[in-house]
């Protein structure tokens, strides 16, 4: 049974919301950055960084107390205001590919999390759980709800679509082409069927967003313990989520880019290769594969298509049959020394959103040796090894959609 609850959102007024609501930090480049933070006084980019007003990169605890300040100046301001009464927060998306994305943004429980009701698929870093856990504490909020996703509810459905008859209390269409909608739903009848439908449900899923709910839920811990009076009820119980049906989830690929070739000539790496994979040289033309367990590979300014010999490689379980995981038990491990995914430098990714463009152009300016295509991972894939208790590679799925921070921020 899901704990999925209204809440109380702190959001930006009609006027300022396409203003305020920002991509992640990380997705900005430096230019982009400087360029909204002179040009925009009221971008949340203001308050995730707040060293701007002082000309100086801040970091660690200190940046922490900052973006509380800058947040609470922002309410100050009236840029953000805090709704009355617990709601529910339909929400929609429409992106510049013409993709549309409907859900609802909700307060879930940690302990759901904790008692594995909110499934994971994909590992996490340690030491950034905490950090972002410590980061919270401080700043006492959450602006980028976790992307969590559960099978087709017809009854859910009926009721967004209803409530997306009437005038959306936010319509806005960024820079980047997207268009976003958000509804309030505080009708009492809606609520508790929704809060039922929610309740009916085994399980959910996490598509994207697994170190936010990890450092939500040690933030959860920490207060609890830190709370004699602890009740279940208080808002650290919970984590901001946009929740939206499997049908709507739209996954991408990770393409692998490798720094060398582990010592090896390409003429030797081919023949290594060659033990557990069929090769064609595609020369140059650009080359995607379209069925699992087939790879791109683009080396030395060709391309490559790679087909797994299965006769010689047993899938024993989810997780070795999800490709991002056959990559490296065949090649990026054994032949070209790559242990750890997310710490060795040797690796980077590329989302295949940018198709194969960015892979071709970092291995010919020499930044990288080789890069690696796959097709993308399935919802059933991530379910099957959430289900079972596995966890994917990083970088396994670049999932849609990505919300904007800023819109919706839930105070604890």
């Amino acid at each position: 049974m899901a704990k999925v609850i209204p809440f109380r959102a702190v959001r930006p007024t009609r006027d300022k919301v396409s203003l305020v609501a920002a991509r992640s930090y990380q997705s900005y480049t430096m230019a982009q950055r400087e360029s909204r933070l002179r040009d925009n006084p009221f971008s949340f980019l203001h308050i995730v960084n707040p060293g701007y007003r002082f000309d100086k990169e801040v970091s660690g605890k200190a940046r922490y107390g900052l973006v509380k300040n800058r947040y609470l100046e922002f309410k100050e301001d009236g840029i953000f205001m805090q709704d009355e009464i617990p709601s529910y927060y339909v929400y929609r998306i429409v992106n510049r590919d013409g993709d549309m994305f409907n859900g609802i943004v909700a307060a879930v429980s940690a302990k759901d999390y904790e008692n594995d009701v909110v499934k994971k698929h994909e590992n996490t870093i340690e030491f950034k759980e905490v950090i972002f856990k410590n980061y919270l504490k401080t700043v006492g909020f959450n602006a980028e709800p976790v992307l969590l996703t559960h099978p087709d509810n017809d009854v859910i459905k009926q009721i967004v679509a209803k409530v997306q008859q009437e005038r959306a209390e936010f319509e806005f269409t960024t820079t980047y082409r997207d268009t976003h909608y958000l509804w309030l739903v505080n009708d009492a009848n809606m609520v508790k069927t929704i809060q039922q439908e929610y309740e009916n449900m085994p399980t959910i899923y996490i598509a994207d967003g697994h170190h936010r709910s990890a450092s939500s839920y040690l933030l959860y811990k920490d207060l609890k313990q830190g709370n004699p009076n602890h009740s279940g009820n208080e808002k650290y119980n919970f984590f901001m989520s946009y929740l939206i049906p499997e049908s709507d989830l739209k996954i991408y690929e990770f393409n692998r880019l490798i720094k060398d070739l582990n010592g090896l000539s390409k003429e030797a790496f081919l023949i290594k290769l060659d033990a557990l994979y069929r090769i064609e040289n595609r020369g140059k033309t650009p080359y995607k594969p379209s069925k699992p367990h087939h790879f791109s590979m683009y080396l030395d300014g060709q391309f490559y298509s790679l087909y797994l010999r299965q006769s010689q490689y047993q899938f024993e379980s989810s997780l070795e049959a999800l490709d991002a995981q056959l990559l490296y038990k065949t090649i990026l491990k054994p032949i070209l020394g790559i242990h750890d995914l997310r710490n060795d430098d040797r690796i980077s990714y590329s989302h295949g959103k940018n198709d194969i463009v960015e892979m071709v152009n970092k291995v010919d300016g020499g930044a990288y040796k080789v890069g690696f295509g796959m097709i993308p991972a399935t919802v059933e894939q991530m379910k099957h090894i959430a289900d079972d208790g596995l966890k994917m590679p990083p970088k396994s799925t670049y999932v849609l959609p990505k919300l904007r921070s800023g819109v919706t921020i839930y105070e604890f």
